[in-house]
């Protein structure tokens, strides 16, 4: 189902977006899946807030998301690397503790998607997103074609405001209700 986009009252509104590729081997000049996702996301017209790498340690993640989460100045993030089943991957321990809400269709529908490709191998991914503080928040696997699949098919039309039936831009100014 190809997602609608309205006209009359539906504006695109740019968001700034932080990305964090986290990976033990990889450095800026060959980081394929970081890059292949700040091309998209300022392609379409949002603004990169901040690019960074980390190491596959839960503790580096979870603080650098975390100061993303506590400024204002960011409004989405995605990580990819590290949502394997490999004793190093622990994006989602690192991630979903700081989770207001998780949004359980991401995961579900990424991995639906992802059988089209790969087949039952879709199973090893362990893609998340959620809330947190206000912010969203993008979990994908570390290869490239992950990530463009992740962007193109999922994220790009829920973070853009003229999607239909519905998007999480339009709710955006809700998630901090109490």
């Amino acid at each position: 189902m190809q997602m609608a986009h309205g006209g009359g009252d539906r504006t695109f509104l740019p968001l700034d977006i932080a990305v964090l590729t986290v990976s033990d081997s990889r450095t800026e000049a060959d980081d394929k899946s970081g890059k292949a996702l700040v091309e998209r996301l300022t392609a379409v017209g949002h603004r990169l807030a901040e690019k960074a790498i980390e190491p596959d340690d839960r503790y580096r993640i979870r603080a650098t998301v975390s100061r993303w989460i506590a400024d204002p100045g960011v409004q989405v993030v995605i990580t990819t690397g590290g949502t394997g089943l490999t004793g190093r991957d622990g994006t989602p321990e690192a991630l979903e503790p700081l989770f207001d809400k998780i949004i359980e269709g991401f995961g579900e529908l990424f991995r639906s998607l992802s059988y089209q490709d790969i087949g039952t191998s879709t199973l090893q991914s362990r893609a998340t997103a959620g809330v947190a503080n206000g912010t969203i928040i993008f979990s994908l696997p570390g290869s490239s074609g992950a990530c463009r699949d992740g962007w193109d098919k999922l994220i790009v039309h829920q973070l853009d405001a003229r999607t239909r039936p519905c998007n999480l831009v339009e709710i955006m100014p809700r998630f901090l209700e109490r």
